[in-house]
């Protein structure tokens, strides 16, 4: 049952995401505004279709804490799940990605019209100073940045470490960062196609300011926070 659920989501989000992504590839002259919001709504579509197929509901939890100006949102990294819900719960925002991504044909283009941050993994040292430059550039721009500080998506219940990117652009920029905790991996996890039903929940901090803290010293304290909040869904 669960197989055949989980194929009825993804033949659907296939669909849209060809449909979507090619009619997007014609807004490459509009603002981003414009492409964010539109290309936004496959996961927009993907969320309510997870729902309707499988069952799959989203409880957030400090919603208030989610700010209207742009900031730098760090995560745990679990599942696809986030990718697409955090799109349906905050402001317009882009991501730091691995190079591959863009190669995909059509999502993989319609991706670049987001204006992600693409990095090369297996260049790290280069990898940080132009996380750290383009993350300032969209600030700049109004646009906030959803950071993965532990670079690939780990297991339900597995935090891995994690890299102090995020913490380095607050600490260039001044900008605010907002830690989130979520525990989506535990019904869609990574590199599974079946999904099972449930609640997954979210859970979004209070944003911390810049201060005279070393990058390292805030990765530190939002790494701390997310155990916290992982323990409570033992």
């Amino acid at each position: 049952m669960l197989l055949s659920r989980s194929i009825l989501y993804f033949v659907g989000s296939i669909i849209s995401l060809i449909l979507i992504s090619f009619i997007g590839l014609f807004l490459v002259f509009s603002s981003y505004k414009i492409r964010q919001k539109f290309l936004s709504q496959w996961a927009i579509f993907c969320i309510w279709w997870l729902k309707i197929t499988l069952n799959i509901k989203t409880k957030v939890v400090g919603r208030e804490n989610v700010l209207k100006s742009p900031c730098i949102i760090v995560s745990n990294h679990q599942s696809t799940w986030e990718t697409l819900a955090f799109q349906t719960i905050f402001p317009a925002h882009t991501w730091v990605l691995k190079r591959e991504l863009l190669w995909l044909p059509v999502f993989g283009w319609s991706l670049a019209l987001l204006k992600p941050i693409i990095i090369n993994r297996r260049d790290k040292l280069n990898a940080i100073k132009k996380v750290i430059r383009q993350g300032e550039d969209r600030l700049n721009k109004g646009i906030s940045i959803v950071v993965y500080p532990e670079g690939t998506r780990q297991p339900y219940k597995k935090l891995g470490d994690y890299q102090s990117g995020g913490s380095a652009i607050a600490k260039k920029t001044g900008h605010s960062i907002v830690p989130v905790f979520h525990n989506a991996g535990k019904l869609w996890p990574k590199g599974s196609f079946i999904k099972r039903p449930g609640e997954i929940t979210i859970v979004i901090g209070k944003a911390i300011p810049q201060s005279n803290l070393k990058p390292s010293e805030v990765t530190k304290i939002i790494r701390e926070w997310t155990l916290k909040q992982e323990k409570k869904f033992d």
